[in-house]
């Protein structure tokens, strides 16, 4: 059995693992590309206060995000699953193009179909401003 196939849901604590921890190791890429094939081609997302619809979107978006947020670093968390869904925590830092540093915190809620792909995943998230000597990750 692939990988691929262990990961569909409904999920199990193992699962559920694996799936936080792939998607914390592709967003650390910080490559578009490779990040929004994680995602249905009609993928639903809030991110902060955009609303983005679709895997092209998420892909601009991406781009977007990691030409503002420099040398970006992501830990994700698995906060709760069940069936079809996961809920996770993370902490990510990062600076912006005059060397501020910020550490952002966050909860996403994702919903997947049945292949495994996320065709929801809502996220509310804080930025903290820190100095360099601050950074954790």
């Amino acid at each position: 059995m692939n990988q691929r196939k262990l990961l569909l849901p409904p999920f199990t604590l193992e699962t559920a693992l694996q799936k936080v921890q792939l998607a914390e190791d592709a967003w650390n890429t910080r490559n578009p590309e490779v990040v929004c094939l994680a995602y249905t081609e009609n993928s639903e997302w809030r991110n902060r206060t955009e609303f983005i619809n679709g895997r092209e979107a998420i892909k601009d978006f991406l781009k977007r995000k990691w030409e503002k947020e420099l040398d970006y670093k992501l830990r994700k968390e698995l906060w709760g699953f069940r069936e079809n869904r996961i809920a996770v925590m993370f902490e990510y830092e990062w600076h912006n193009n005059a060397g501020q540093w910020f550490r952002s915190y966050g909860n996403e809620l994702w919903e997947f179909d049945k292949n495994g792909l996320m065709h929801k995943r809502f996220a509310s998230i804080n930025d903290l401003e820190i100095a360099a000597s601050e950074r954790k990750l």
